[in-house]
């Protein structure tokens, strides 16, 4: 591999800096309250400056979901070299992973309804083939624990994805966390046991009518 010239190294270290903060504000304010130019002053930067970098708010918010969906899959590398794991083990892994990112405050948190930044992320071909090898390899571990019962097999696969998904942005755990009355593990361990297990605990019971 060609080593970086120095002006390069510069502007990579620029654009790490630029997402660092994106990710920290996004995490913090949410897509809708964040701007371009508090990214810019948080990284001591021009506008202008960003701009040469990312062209827009929806581009820098894209950039840092294809950063957590880079950190998830070296995640998730990590866990498929356990083959002595179980489906279901592996999923819990995986939630745990996600809450642990909210509650350092490291997970963007986007709006569930945004045409602009939809747009975006649909258009971002990064973003999109990322997002789509996430979800097929947590779909195969999904899979797995239905055939063997571990997971309800009468859920449609979607729906338990979705689920696992929604926990990387559960308002939960920061009303939990800010409510300061347990430790971060005990957060994490309590909402694995309602994601997994639901209120009631034990079997899986009919719902009422």
């Amino acid at each position: 591999m060609a080593r970086l010239s120095f002006r390069e190294q510069m502007l990579r270290a620029r654009e790490d800096a630029i997402l660092a903060a994106v990710n920290r504000l996004l995490a913090e304010k949410g897509f809708d309250l964040m701007t371009v130019d508090e990214v810019a002053a948080e990284v001591g930067i021009a506008k202008a400056s960003l701009y040469k970098h990312f062209t827009s708010k929806e581009e820098l918010a894209a950039a840092a979901m294809i950063r957590v969906l880079d950190r998830a899959l070296a995640f998730l590398d990590e866990r498929q070299a356990r083959a002595d794991v179980g489906p279901l083990e592996q999923l819990q892994a995986v939630v745990r992973w996600t809450m642990e990112v909210q509650l350092a405050g490291e997970m963007p948190s986007l709006p569930a309804q945004n045409s602009s930044l939809r747009q975006a992320l649909l258009a971002n071909r990064d973003y999109m083939d990322r997002l789509v090898e996430v979800s097929e390899r947590l779909g195969r571990w999904i899979a797995e624990a239905q055939a063997s019962g571990l997971i309800d097999p009468a859920l449609p696969a979607e729906v338990v994805l979705y689920t696992l998904f929604a926990r990387a942005c559960d308002p939960v755990l920061s009303l939990l966390k800010a409510g300061g009355q347990y430790s971060d593990d005990e957060i994490i361990r309590h909402l694995l046991a309602t994601c997994f297990h639901g209120l009631c605990g034990g079997p899986r019971k009919p719902a009422a009518a």
